[in-house]
């Protein structure tokens, strides 16, 4: 495919995106493109499907990343209106997707929009695909999201007598796009040396730096310890996480209260190291030891400022940090092939961590109700014994 223009963000962050509701749309000239007239009536209801995802962070990124690509493919490559799309378009696009153009894609990630005398206005260095080596190369996971989210797109706009028909439903064999799998893929992690260096790292960097840190260091220990996700650690509309939420029963038992995905609020029990954790954060932010019943104060603090962190980028931007600084220890320890591992792995990795470590020595159960996992069949996905074993009784076979 010939390299074309890299387009620019066409949707600002959950923070500051404007309610499209309240503010309805009436020019794209910010985006840069050449596009109908019709198209402003396209953007403006893809901004109110996005929008009505805010309630959730990860959710939001979700469904903004999707319905953006699609924009970008049909109004810069195909050059077409959400009412010209037909299924054609569709298979057209996953094919796209597969293997956007060069120019498209980004080694790291960077801010969509810039603050330009009081005005966000789009980062030209942003782009829409990002993979560190610059060859980007789509999972299955991601042709997932891709169809689910675009076939829900779609009935959005038919629900709003926008469009008569949904182009991804009328694909009949998807099976062509998507793989099944004969078992589950392997959970995504830290080894138990690469968390040793990474809490450990932690623990160096709020000796070092306390004012800043011992935030570091509780937030690796929370999403290790309690297994949370990025979005149960930011405040949000639906939830906004404080110290209040730590709470004690009638036997002494602290639990921490929190929503999760699927609006879920669930307990999660919190053992004596985590509880430790908490005190030493608390004591750093000047607080007593233990909070007291409905204390209001936020629950990630931020650094400047009053108010609890707003960021899931915020959030990634701590333990991103932490991470590299454990990989420059493991390299300078001899162990580069762990670090260069370690530099591919995501926040989300912590709670993987967690749970997969649980799994060994605590019942299911208790770890599926303290992970927010929907079914017990989730929660076998971590434990490794069938698998060691499968593996274990195929090391002795002859070729010869």
């Amino acid at each position: 495919m010939p390299d074309i223009t890299p387009p620019l963000a066409f949707f600002d962050t959950l923070e500051e995106m404007p309610n499209p509701f309240k503010q309805p749309l009436k020019s794209l000239a910010h985006l840069a493109i050449d596009a109908p007239g019709e198209v402003i009536d396209d953007y403006q209801c893809a901004a109110e499907f996005i929008y009505s995802y805010r309630g959730s962070p990860d959710t939001f990124s979700t469904y903004r990343r999707e319905i953006e690509h699609f924009l970008h493919w049909c109004l810069v490559v195909a050059k077409k209106s959400l009412k010209q799309v037909v299924r054609e378009d569709i298979e057209t696009y996953v094919e796209f997707s597969k293997q956007p153009p060069p120019s498209w894609i980004g080694q790291k990630n960077v801010p969509r929009f810039l603050l330009r005398q009081g005005e966000r206005v789009p980062n030209h260095d942003w782009r829409p695909y990002v993979h560190a080596s610059g060859e980007f190369a789509i999972s299955q996971s991601a042709l997932q999201s891709l169809f689910s989210v675009l076939s829900s797109f779609f009935n959005f706009l038919i629900q709003e007598s926008y469009l008569s028909a949904n182009p991804v439903a009328q694909i009949r064999q998807k099976s062509k796009f998507l793989r099944k799998q004969q078992s589950q893929g392997k959970i995504r992690r830290l080894s138990p040396l690469q968390w040793d260096f990474v809490i450990e790292t932690a623990e160096s960097m709020a000796a070092e730096q306390p004012q800043i840190h011992e935030r570091t260091l509780f937030v690796m220990n929370a999403l290790f310890a309690m297994y949370l996700r990025i979005s149960e650690l930011v405040d949000t509309s639906r939830w906004q996480p404080q110290m209040g939420h730590f709470q004690a029963d009638q036997e002494g038992n602290w639990w921490l209260l929190t929503v999760g995905k699927g609006n879920k609020e669930r307990e999660i029990s919190v053992s004596d190291a985590m509880l430790a954790a908490l005190k030493r954060y608390r004591l750093s932010r000047g607080l007593s030891g233990l909070p007291m019943p409905g204390e209001s104060s936020p629950l990630v603090h931020k650094t400047r400022g009053k108010g609890g962190i707003a960021s899931t980028r915020q959030i990634r931007g701590i333990v991103q940090k932490c991470f590299d600084a454990a990989a420059e220890k493991m390299r300078t320890n001899g162990f580069s092939e762990d670090a260069e591992r370690l530099s591919a792995a995501t926040v989300h990795w912590l709670r993987h961590t967690g749970i997969s470590e649980d799994v060994k020595h605590r019942p299911r159960e208790h770890v599926r109700d303290d992970a927010g996992h929907g079914s017990s069949a989730i929660t076998d996905r971590y434990i490794d014994v069938e698998r060691a074993e499968r593996h274990a009784s195929a090391r002795q076979k002859l070729i010869k």
